[in-house]
C-alpha cells in the first residue's frame, strides 16, 4: 500500500509538470523570430521562382507555408511563456520583426500578383489550396502579433501594433485575390 501511494504521488507530480507551461526565455522568442524570417525567406525565394517551377514550385510553396505556419505558432507558445519583456528586451525583439517585415510584405505581394498563375496550372484546387495556406497563416500571424503586443513595453506597443496592420492588410489582399 505504502509503495502505491509513493507511485501515485510520484506520478501526480509527473503530471503537473508536465501541465505546467515552460517559462521560456527572450532569447528563445527570439530564435523563433530568427527561424520564422529564414522561412518567410524560403517562402518568398519559392514565389519568386513561380510560375516558373509549374506545379512542383506551387507544392514547394505550400510546404512553406505549412512549414511556417508550425514555427510562427511556436513562437507564439513561446512569447506568451515568456510573459512581459523589458525595454531592451523589446526593442531588440521589434527590430528582428522590422527586419524580416519587408520580406513579409514582399511574399504577400507576390502571392497576390501571381494568383492567375495559380489559377492557370493544370490540377485544379491549387487556388483553394493557396487561399486556406493564407487564411491559416493569417490567423498564426495574428496570434503571434497579439502575443507579441502583449508581452511589449508600453512605449512599443504603437510601433508594433503598425507593424501589425501593415502585414495584416497585405493578408487581407491576397486573402481577397484568391477569395
Amino acid at each position: 500500500m505504502v509503495q502505491l501511494t509513493r507511485l501515485f504521488f510520484s506520478l501526480c507530480l509527473v503530471s503537473v509538470s508536465f501541465a505546467t507551461p515552460a517559462k521560456r526565455t527572450v532569447a528563445q522568442v527570439e530564435s523563433d523570430i530568427t527561424s520564422i524570417g529564414n522561412q518567410v525567406k524560403t517562402l518568398d525565394t519559392d514565389l519568386t521562382g513561380f510560375p516558373a517551377s509549374g506545379l512542383a514550385g506551387a507544392l514547394a510553396i505550400h510546404t512553406a507555408a505549412s512549414n511556417l505556419v508550425t514555427t510562427v505558432n511556436t513562437g507564439t507558445t513561446d512569447v506568451k511563456n515568456t510573459g512581459a519583456v523589458n525595454e531592451a528586451d523589446g526593442n531588440t525583439i521589434l527590430t528582428q520583426v522590422q527586419g524580416i517585415e519587408p520580406t513579409i510584405l514582399d511574399a504577400l505581394s507576390q502571392i497576390t500578383a501571381k494568383q492567375p498563375s495559380f489559377a492557370a496550372l493544370p490540377i485544379g484546387g491549387i487556388p483553394a489550396l493557396v487561399l486556406q495556406d493564407l487564411k491559416t497563416l493569417n490567423a498564426s500571424t495574428v496570434a503571434f502579433a497579439a502575443a507579441l503586443i502583449v508581452a511589449a513595453p508600453a512605449d512599443l506597443k504603437g510601433t508594433a501594433t503598425t507593424i501589425e496592420s501593415t502585414i495584416l492588410a497585405a493578408f487581407a489582399k491576397a486573402i481577397a485575390a484568391f477569395s
